[in-house]
């Protein structure tokens, strides 16, 4: 019953005029940030942090959540439309929301997308609020040896879902680790593979990268094709509400999806990435039909939209019980809640109630107003297919090329991004999925420092990543999961094998 009380509390703080404006504003510029390319949670957040600077701390804080995870919101509306990822965590919503709007079905994967990242987010406060103090201790034992453990199942499982075929996925995997090492060295500080150059100095730009291979690469393979593309019919109120299947084949990937999600969140880094990818391959493993994944099954958008969104209530608890940034957007709430005198941590709750209880209470009434801004609007973001794509493309191309310059303000960087839309076009031609490669580039420093932290505290003993409970369930994961690809590859070889000496003995 305390609980109730102080999130009625909560609600008294949320609910002032002032306070539900600066929600509105959080949430409003969130899904502009996420829907336009380059832009995301830790962008948008960045560029508003100095506005929240005379205000008081809660409304400041609750305006900047509203970013964070009105963002989250945001970013499946382009990697659904023109697969483009509005940031990071929306990656694998383009493999199959994509095809979803080519086959005309934009409007379902929208509207599932929305509710099951409500339904995700919702569900996360929900646990945010309940079990914020016990669930966070388990953070604590979440050493660099378990970290690594976990960043290389990632991989592992990545390998397991990518479109393509094992070895060219584990090319695209090694590339993208071999990216993730250019830059100054995360420990020790030497620069590598900058060939002297300063602009190297923090490695290849994320969004430039991301933008490039999506994108970029995107709109070069259209452009082959461009006589044959004609604008989408226009969509009828029918054609955008989802059909009773697509609902009930969503249902479950959104309940998964949230549980995923949620338990993601603890970990630090790249949590949300991380849940996305896991959600998809928890999917593609428990369908009936694993084949129509890629080609725009609707629990391929789903799942890892829901577990993207459920990441950001559980991501909270890392923030304010142990003052300890899960990921890098909670950083700047942390930066936030430190200038305004509000020391995240064990005693953040006692000394700042109306901060902890007044940001969930907030985060209930974004959720709500998210759901009732995205719905409306996805009859007008379908009609952006409507547009001719020889219009469509050098918009989209400005939108790409302002997303990244507003991000960095380097102009490296717009050639960076030209020069992974080529390599992307160049990989998609050949049926290489450049998915896996933007993941290895996102886990390559972390699981760097992990591995190299885990060797130092145990003096180069490798035995480490076997000591502790957390380490050896990743690790025996791991081995099975390593077992289980590698008898599928040496059956389905065997197989292959033997088809085609059928084949050469009927010659």
């Amino acid at each position: 019953m305390d609980v109730i009380h102080y999130l009625l509390q909560g609600f008294s703080v949320a609910l002032t005029p002032s306070n539900l404006l600066y929600c509105l504003i959080g949430v409003l510029w969130g899904t502009v940030v996420g829907v336009l390319p380059g832009l995301g949670p830790l962008a948008g957040m960045s560029l508003l942090l100095p506005l929240t600077f005379k205000l008081d701390p809660a409304g400041a804080i609750i305006m900047l959540s509203g970013i964070f995870y009105g963002a989250m919101y945001g970013g499946s509306t382009t990697s659904i439309l023109l697969r483009i990822p509005g940031e990071a965590a929306s990656i694998v919503t383009c493999i199959d929301g994509y095809e979803m709007a080519k086959q005309g079905r934009a409007g379902p994967a929208l509207v599932v997308a929305a509710v099951g990242s409500f339904i995700g987010g919702t569900v996360s406060i929900v646990g945010l609020m309940l079990f914020a103090p016990p669930l966070a201790q388990a953070m604590l034992k979440v050493g660099p040896a378990a970290e690594f453990a976990l960043m290389l199942l990632a991989l592992i499982v990545m390998s397991m879902i990518s479109t393509s075929s094992t070895l060219k996925t584990l090319s695209m995997i090694l590339l993208g680790l071999l990216l993730a090492t250019i830059g100054l060295d995360p420990i020790t500080g030497f620069a590598r593979f900058t060939f002297g150059s300063l602009h190297f100095a923090d490695g290849f730009s994320f969004v430039a990268m991301a933008l490039g291979l999506f994108g970029i690469s995107e709109i070069l393979l259209n452009f082959e094709k461009i006589a044959s593309l004609k604008p989408t019919i226009k969509p009828t109120l029918r054609s955008l509400v989802p059909r009773w299947t697509d609902l009930k084949a969503s249902a479950g990937p959104i309940g998964r999806g949230t549980v995923i999600g949620f338990l993601f969140g603890f970990v630090p880094g790249i949590s949300h990435v991380i849940s996305t990818f896991v959600s998809y391959a928890v999917e593609k493993k428990l369908s009936k039909h694993p084949e129509q994944f890629g080609h725009g099954a609707i629990a391929g958008v789903a799942g890892p939209e829901t577990a993207n969104n459920a990441t950001t209530g559980s991501c909270m608890i890392p923030l304010l019980v142990l003052g300890i940034p899960a990921i890098p957007a909670t950083a700047i709430l942390l930066s936030a809640m430190m200038i305004h005198g509000v020391q995240p941590g064990p005693q953040l709750i006692a000394e700042h109630p109306q901060v902890f209880w007044g940001l969930i209470a907030s985060m209930y009434i974004g959720n709500l107003m998210l759901l009732v801004l995205n719905l409306p609007m996805v009859g007008i973001f379908v009609n952006l297919l409507r547009i001719p794509y020889v219009y469509l493309a050098p918009v989209v191309l400005l939108i790409c090329v302002v997303g990244i310059y507003s991000v960095t303000a380097k102009p490296l960087d717009i050639f960076i991004m030209a020069a992974f839309g080529v390599l992307g076009y160049v990989l998609r031609k050949f049926d290489y999925d450049v998915a896996p490669l933007l993941l290895a580039v996102v886990l390559g420093d972390r699981m760097e420092v992990s591995l190299r932290r885990a060797l130092v505290i145990s003096n180069g003993d490798y035995g480490i990543f076997l000591q502790g409970a957390i380490s050896q369930v990743f690790v025996g994961a791991i081995v099975l999961l390593a077992l289980l690809q590698g008898a599928a590859w040496l059956f389905g070889f065997r197989k292959k094998a033997l088809r085609e000496g059928e084949r050469g003995g009927n010659y």
